[in-house]
């Protein structure tokens, strides 16, 4: 199920969802006063730069994302900008909430003609210490699934919901299914954000999503470990965690489509950028209260870029290896570049895609925003040919589960 682009009105259908959620989960002074600072933003700043940039600055001045985004994609891109840098992560994870997005996934499917989805979808509760639960999307509950992408998604550990990336998750798994595969699935890990929890809760649901995976194929070369920022971060570190456990290379997933990874949470290499949505300084903030203490930011299973050791990488890799999947204008751009360099000197199989003039989360960012099917499925369907390139589609005889 793949919907069309997020429209105007899609916007104004999404804003009643939430503005009732605000009410019911933000302090009325903190939001009131988050609206009237918002104020100067909406009504001239915003505006202004807009049309300046798009209309009166030369095409080769403009940023490079500006030079090539419509006018929408422009506009969302610069509230985004805002509100990362300026809106408080207890109110911004609001947005993201499952009831706000999954009632506004309902809608778009409604508007789109779909009164019920033809993927399944449900929630899994995990066996961990801390309460922490999942979402399955597969095509065939009764079928055991050929190939289980294990997905974390992004929000600087302090924002964002697996429902909020429902529709981009649909949206894989009917690609998956074009690409050959009989019965992929998604399991999309819904951790607990900060500062509810820090490090190690985090990691350790994490882990308990992988062992339920593996409970569920019977085989770690079936799986393929993915995330988009944070999320990447947390499948970084589980990696590093399997390599130390008891019989790692029995544990070892076939595969890692890391999009956008957060790879050093604190450090100068982090620098905002004219086109990028994110904010080095919140992200140094959310990073923080992630780790919890300055000691665990030089820990690598919390920071993962932290760990320059080619054989603990050599042993951490997935059994075919990685893929990155990047915007060349994001902050990010230097970590991630510096991560590859080492996993290829640890004789890492690395597959790298960094998207000309691209923003943070590319793939995620164009599903909802760009104009065309083609270029909204571009990122999903390269990162599902590198994965049918090492995780053969026809190679598994499914037998009922």
């Amino acid at each position: 199920m793949i919907l069309g682009q997020i429209s105007y009105l899609d916007c104004l259908v999404f804003l009643c969802f939430l503005a009732p959620q605000l009410l019911l989960n933000v302090n009325v002074f903190e939001l009131v006063f988050c609206i009237f600072k918002a104020v100067p933003f909406i009504v001239f700043q915003l505006p202004y730069q807009l049309c300046n940039e798009r209309y009166f600055t030369r095409k080769s001045e403009r940023a490079p994302f500006v030079q090539q985004a419509s006018f929408f994609q422009d506009l969302v891109i610069r509230i985004v900008r805002y509100a990362f840098a300026c809106i408080p992560a207890k109110i911004g994870r609001v947005f993201f909430s499952k009831w706000v997005a999954l009632p506004f996934l309902r809608f778009r499917m409604l508007r789109h003609g779909y009164l019920h989805s033809p993927l399944t979808w449900r929630e899994v509760n995990l066996v961990c210490e801390t309460n922490s639960v999942g979402l399955w999307v597969t095509v065939d509950e009764g079928e055991r699934p050929d190939l289980v992408v294990y997905y974390c998604h992004g929000g600087g550990f302090s924002m964002g919901s697996s429902y909020f990336y429902l529709e981009f998750l649909l949206a894989w798994v009917t690609i998956l299914r074009e690409a050959g595969y009989r019965n992929p699935a998604i399991f999309a890990l819904e951790y607990t954000l900060v500062p509810d929890e820090k490090y190690p809760t985090q990691l350790e649901q994490t882990i308990a999503g992988y062992d339920h995976v593996c409970h569920i194929t019977k085989d770690p070369s079936r799986i393929c470990l993915a995330g988009d920022s944070a999320g990447a971060t947390l499948q970084l570190s589980l990696l590093l965690h399997l390599s130390k456990s008891s019989s790692p290379s029995k544990r070892r997933p076939g595969f890692a489509t890391l999009i956008s990874p957060w790879a050093t949470l604190v450090t100068p290499k982090n620098r905002n950028t004219p086109s990028d949505y994110l904010n080095a300084d919140s992200l140094h903030l959310y990073g923080r209260q992630y780790a919890g203490t300055s000691k665990n930011l030089k820990d690598p299973l919390v920071s993962p870029g932290m760990c320059k050791d080619r054989e603990w990488w050599s042993r951490a890799s997935p059994s075919e290896g990685f893929c990155f999947m990047y915007g060349s204008e994001e902050v990010f751009g230097p970590e991630v570049r510096d991560l590859i360099a080492l996993l290829r000197k640890s004789g890492c199989a690395v597959r790298v895609r960094e998207e000309p003039d691209q923003v943070h989360a590319w793939p995620v960012v164009s599903l909802f925003l760009a104009d065309t099917q083609a270029e909204r499925t571009k990122g999903l369907r390269d990162l599902t040919k590198m994965i049918s390139q090492t995780i053969d589609p026809s190679v598994l005889e499914i037998n009922g589960a």
